[in-house]
């Protein structure tokens, strides 16, 4: 627990400085977290990310997280953002007939879609902080940081049936409805304590979808895990995992908070 305690306090000090400056820092961090998470995933499938599939599949990502607002750089190219995507993925496939399905088919598939995954995530994170500000990064963090509470303690307490025991043996239902309400008191405290311009009604059943889906993104990261049999995403956070450990949820949520159109 001392150790968590420690990881946690060094890295709240070191992201939440960037998500309040907001701008290109968020940019650059949002690149330097997918990386990882890329290389967790590669990792757990036994790929390395310093080969040339491993490159593709990094320059895969970093295409796709590449901010809208910059698109224009891009486009002195001549290229798309869509077609570079394109390119990359042809490049993956033909990699597997160049090295005589030592990297299979199979191989190529983790590749691209761990890359859209991720990449997908951690684009939504720096948009979210660009469009909606810091009042829904805060939001998306205290309601999955509620989610994940709430299940765990009101799981300890009065956890009777599982959730999802083949993927996670520790979930409950009753862990995971806790979860849910916990969420939907922090909502109902951000429509009276900040600027958050969403109608009362519309946040509450806002934030009961975001937090089912950031415990479906949890319950993805598990599965993953125990696909490959390993106890972690990675190392990188003592006490906690991997960045992948940390942000599964986040990485469900951020999305999804966009295609709600609430700023």
């Amino acid at each position: 627990m001392k150790q968590r305690i420690i990881t946690g306090v060094i890295a709240a000090a070191l992201f939440l400085p960037i998500v309040f400056y907001g701008g290109l820092p968020v940019v650059i961090l949002s690149y330097f977290l997918a990386t990882i998470g890329l290389y967790e995933l590669l990792k757990m499938r036994k790929l390395n990310i310093f080969t040339v599939h491993g490159l593709l599949s990094l320059l895969f990502l970093w295409v796709i997280l590449f901010p809208e607002k910059y698109n224009h750089i891009i486009d002195s190219f001549y290229f798309s953002k869509t077609e570079l995507c394109i390119v990359f993925i042809m490049l993956l496939l033909t990699y597997t007939v160049i090295t005589k399905n030592r990297f299979t088919f199979e191989d190529a598939a983790f590749s691209i879609l761990s890359s859209i995954y991720v990449g997908i995530g951690f684009y939504f994170f720096f948009e979210t902080r660009d469009e909606g500000g810091l009042v829904f990064i805060f939001y998306s963090l205290f309601i999955i940081w509620a989610t994940d509470s709430g299940a765990y303690f009101i799981g300890k307490a009065l956890g009777k049936n599982k959730l999802w025991p083949e993927i996670s043996p520790n979930k409950t239902v009753e862990g995971s409805i806790g979860g849910v309400v916990c969420a939907v008191i922090v909502a109902v405290l951000f429509v009276f304590l900040s600027n958050i311009d969403v109608g009362l009604l519309t946040l509450i059943g806002i934030t009961v979808v975001l937090s089912v889906f950031g415990q479906i993104g949890d319950l993805v990261q598990s599965a993953f895990k125990r696909h490959f049999n390993v106890k972690d995403s990675g190392n990188i956070l003592p006490g906690h995992g991997g960045i992948l450990d940390r942000f599964d949820s986040l990485i469900f949520v951020w999305p999804l908070l966009h295609l709600f159109h609430i700023w």
